[in-house]
């Protein structure tokens, strides 16, 4: 399966794929990207319920998620419905359905959607147990997923409800987890299983998702999926989304680093930016999101490459020789135009026409002055040069033994220019672009690096004029994050000529590369935004949590609502907090239970004092 085969990667456009009417609106085909969120209130509260729905619509949203985990929950979307209808909205609604299919027959007859889980439709959530399956007992176990699953299509195919596959990476079942592992190919398996049933029954009123809390594998899931559906002819639309990405900075940085890697490459036709905020918050970052790739369309040339050099299916770091502390396997540099006054600090900064370099980063204590470029300088151990073209460096006499930088764009990069450089063993390139598509502009650089065997180490470089910190985040992470998704890139900087702070920037810059997973410099929090399921305040307990283990560097904490994906999203975590029952918390090392249905009151104590057990606090 050739991703490349079936994507454009050189000239933006969105991929065309099979329209879903859902209610008033379609998804796919020639429609723009539809924008959705999910309310968090319990949907037995239907004031409640439509008061949020209602601020999900009034902030731009095209349609609106509630979970339905029981019969009494799916049959009072009816009453959500009509108060919504009353007040003069026809927003389509979807229902979220996990292990109770009978809750989806009940919601197919209400509402325009309905989303299920392949991973615990039928099948038991995977509980991390050793089983074997053989051929025999998986085909039993399908038989019983068509038992349950062609009759909600009967009633999806009468009362005309469109039907979302959704798989989480986190809720994989016991069976999928045991023949494929936790991997992007186990969540294509599930979808695929599923899929095959509505393509027999002549179903296609289908959306598909493949979610992760990981960027990496939720990038590779989609495009693995594209590559399945289109070999298997079928192409329906994808609902994009990163699971449990957070608040704040860091929640909006993930999501661009995971949906804009796709968006880039026109794939995904609905998407929902998952915070941990109130839901109506989500809506205007997915729009801001939906909108920057429009700008993109009709771009400056970017000739077509024959050679693909990686694998867009499973992460390979570009090999690069090592200058100084760069490339090879040192982690991914970060260069800023001023020193950081925080935790964060970056190696390298760029103060006009200086750079110092940081190796400490305690205090940067390296300089160069860019402007003598071509005076005879001696470069000591604290001075490197910058040097803004490669005939500046081919004909300078000036070069540092250790270090050089040299800026190209990416329309420099070229046999004639590589060959004035190639032998060089201390440069370091900054790799910069004009072209509105920056991202494909920019992987294809790499391409003719790799294609040219030239093993420089690479910062990536994108300049912005933004005022509105948001803004930057989020374009910054979609043009960038997907390149470090895809193993390429040895360093960051991020320049912004307008008034956001500097500090501001460095953290971008850092949290690009977290969110990426190619550096992690802070906690990390892998924390849902919270839905009817959820078991406590969710939002409350985040900030505790955060401001309490901030401080824990390394370290992956989930905070999860309830167990539908808190064992299996937090997998990779090192601590859990998951919502057990109505005021009760279970707390996780890894992907074992250590102490459950702890009082709400005094679990966040209980978090830390088991992380000081397990010898992870620093005080």
């Amino acid at each position: 399966m050739n991703f490349e085969k079936h994507i454009n990667l050189f000239k933006y456009s969105r991929l065309k794929t099979h329209p879903v009417k859902v209610g008033s609106i379609e998804i796919g085909g020639n429609n723009p990207i539809r924008i959705q969120s999910m309310t968090s209130t319990n949907t037995l509260k239907t004031d409640e319920t439509v008061d949020q729905s209602l601020r999900i619509i009034k902030a731009g949203g095209e349609l609106v998620r509630i979970t339905a985990q029981g019969i009494r929950e799916a049959e009072n979307l009816g009453n959500i419905k009509k108060e919504i209808r009353e007040s003069g909205f026809e927003t389509p609604l979807a229902a979220d359905i996990h292990f109770n299919p009978k809750a989806a027959f009940t919601a197919a007859k209400i509402v325009e959607k309905v989303r299920i889980n392949p991973g615990n439709f039928v099948d038991k959530r995977a509980d991390f147990t050793k089983i074997e399956y053989t051929e025999e007992n998986c085909q039993v176990e399908l038989k019983k997923i068509e038992e349950k699953f062609i009759p909600l299509l009967n009633i999806c195919k009468e009362k005309k409800t469109a039907l979302r596959v959704g798989v989480n990476h986190g809720s994989l079942s016991d069976r999928i987890m045991n023949r494929y592992g936790d991997t992007p190919k186990g969540m294509i398996e599930s979808a695929m299983e599923f899929l095959r049933i509505c393509i027999r029954e002549n179903f296609l009123n289908v959306v598909v998702s493949l979610k992760s809390s990981n960027t990496r594998v939720m990038v590779q899931a989609n495009r693995l999926m594209l590559a399945r559906m289109i070999e298997e002819r079928m192409n329906f639309p994808l609902h994009l989304g990163v699971t449990e990405a957070g608040e704040g900075e860091d929640g909006r940085i993930k999501s661009a680093v995971g949906i804009g890697t796709l968006l880039a490459d026109g794939i995904g036709d609905t998407i929902r930016v998952s915070l941990t905020e109130p839901p109506e918050d989500e809506i205007p970052v997915a729009k801001k999101l939906a909108n920057y790739f429009d700008e993109r369309i009709n771009h400056k040339q970017i000739n077509d490459i024959d050679t693909i050099p990686i694998n867009f299916f499973e992460y390979n770091k570009r090999n690069t020789r090592v200058v100084e502390n760069i490339g090879g396997n040192n982690l991914p540099v970060v260069i800023s135009n001023k020193e950081g006054n925080e935790e964060l600090y970056p190696e390298f900064v760029y103060l006009g026409d200086q750079l110092i370099f940081d190796s400490s980063h305690e205090k940067s204590n390296f300089i160069i002055d860019e402007q003598n470029w071509d005076q005879q300088i001696t470069y000591d151990d604290n001075l490197f040069p910058l040097f803004k073209s490669f005939n500046n460096f081919y004909l300078s006499e000036s070069k540092s033994s250790k270090l050089n930088f040299l800026k190209i764009n990416c329309s420099e990069i070229n046999d004639e220019n590589l060959l004035k450089i190639k032998n060089q063993n201390n440069i370091v390139l900054i790799l910069e672009t004009n072209n509105k598509n920056s991202f494909a502009d920019q992987r294809a650089a790499f391409f003719k690096l790799m294609n040219s065997a030239c093993d420089f180490p690479v910062i990536i470089k994108r300049s912005y004029k933004e005022n509105n910190l948001e803004d930057l985040q989020l374009k910054s992470a979609s043009d960038i994050g997907g390149l470090f998704l895809d193993g390429l890139g040895d360093g960051i900087w991020i320049d912004n000529k307008s008034s956001i702070d500097e500090q501001d920037i460095i953290n971008t810059s850092f949290g690009i590369l977290q969110a990426s997973r190619v550096r992690i410099s802070k906690t990390e929090y892998i924390s849902c935004p919270g839905c009817g399921r959820t078991l406590f305040d969710l939002q409350k307990t985040t900030a505790e949590i955060r401001k309490r283990t901030s401080h824990l560097k390394n370290l992956k904490i989930g905070i999860m609502g309830c167990i539908v994906n808190g064992p299996g999203e937090m997998a990779d975590a090192d601590y859990g907090y998951v919502g057990a029952g109505p005021g009760k918390i279970t707390l996780y090392k890894n992907k074992e239970v250590v102490k459950k249905n702890i009082p709400e009151e005094n679990a966040v104590e209980e978090l830390i004092q088991l992380i000081k057990n397990c010898g992870d606090w620093k005080d």
